[in-house]
Order: C-alpha cells, then sequence, then structure tokens
C-alpha cells in the first residue's frame, strides 16, 4: 500500500500548489510569522477531515446538492472581494513591515479568515472532497484509506513548508517594495477568484 499513499501524495500535493487565497494568505502571515502554528495545524486538519470525508463516500453528497455550492460560491466571492480590497489599500500605504514592527491579528481573528478562505471556498470541496475522493476510490479497500492519508499527509507537508519556510525571505521584505508586490500580487489573485466564482 506504500504506493498507494504516494499515489494520494502527490495528487494531494498537485492540486494544493496552486495559488490561492489560503496560500497567499498563510504566506503573508509566515513572513509576519505571526500565529503560524496555529494557522498551518488549521489548514492540514480542515484539508485532512475534507479529504477523508471524501473517501468516506461524502463526494457523492457534496454533488447532489448543488445548492450548497452555490451558496458557498457568492459568499466566497464576496469575501475574496473585500479581502482584496483591503490588501489593494495597503499597496499604496507601503512599509517595511518586519515581524517585530507589524501589529498581529488576535488568533481569534487570523482563524476566522483562514476558515473564511477555506470553507467559503467551493473548490476546496470539488478538489478535496470530490475528485480527490472518487481517485481514492478507485482503489480496492483498504487502498482508499492509504490514498486519503497521502493526499493529508501533503497538505501537512505543503503548509508548513509554507507557513515556516517563508521566513528565509523576510530579508527581502524589509524593503517596503517587496510589500506592494506582494499585496498587489495578493489582491489580484483575491479579486481574480471572486470574479471566477461569481461567474460559477
Amino acid at each position: 500500500m506504500t504506493g498507494v499513499f504516494w499515489t494520494g501524495f502527490a495528487s494531494g500535493l498537485a492540486l494544493i500548489v496552486a495559488i490561492g487565497s489560503q496560500n497567499a494568505f498563510l504566506l503573508r502571515q509566515g513572513l509576519l510569522r505571526q500565529h503560524v502554528l496555529a494557522l498551518v495545524l488549521f489548514c492540514s486538519l480542515s484539508d485532512a477531515i475534507l479529504i477523508l470525508a471524501g473517501v468516506a463516500g461524502a463526494g457523492a453528497l457534496v454533488a447532489d446538492k448543488p445548492e450548497w455550492l452555490m451558496a458557498s460560491r457568492y459568499a466566497g466571492a464576496l469575501f475574496l472581494a473585500v479581502y482584496a480590497l483591503f490588501a489593494a489599500r495597503r499597496v499604496f500605504r507601503p512599509t517595511p513591515l518586519l515581524a517585530s514592527t507589524a501589529e498581529a491579528p488576535t488568533l481569534f481573528k487570523a482563524l476566522l479568515l483562514c476558515f473564511g478562505f477555506t470553507f467559503l471556498n467551493p473548490h476546496v470541496y470539488l478538489d478535496a472532497v470530490v475528485l480527490l475522493g472518487s481517485m481514492a476510490n478507485q482503489h480496492e479497500q483498504p487502498g482508499p484509506w492509504w490514498f486519503g492519508a497521502g493526499a493529508a499527509f501533503s497538505s501537512v507537508c505543503w503548509f508548513s513548508a509554507l507557513g515556516f519556510g517563508s521566513r528565509w525571505l523576510q530579508p527581502w521584505f524589509e524593503n517596503p517594495r517587496a510589500w506592494q508586490w506582494l499585496d498587489g500580487l495578493i489582491a489580484c489573485t483575491m479579486l481574480a477568484l471572486a470574479w471566477n466564482l461569481a461567474l460559477g
């Protein structure tokens, strides 16, 4: 079953590495070194729950309830658009944000934002629950669970690398211009995702 585990790992990594709202938020918090461990654990645990739900057969339930995905789609689009506006505003007020000087949001606020980026994104249900769940269930028992474990482990590795590895980029982000570029990229990414969600 080792081969199935690593197939799940590669499949999960292929889906999660793409630039998205959750990754952009975690990267920014990692650069600022704010609540990184809690956010990495939250993202990893959320992915694991969704992936294992897909392995258990929840993908069929999601596919049969398009109204759930539609509600998540519009709520997610609004959430991303609002966050994009905040990021765009920071572009025009550049400062050399450092871990020692940046004002940190409370842990509750950081987790609430991360919750929005995770569970208000209908793509997370399609990718983690439906797609990975269906791929896992192509294998004979107990293969699906090994596949799901591999996919969940890829999330742990990716979010840990993104959250804790981003501190190595800190010297470049002592320059306010670097933060302008990052926040500009985040704003564009969030707006593009919001637009795509709104249009379905």
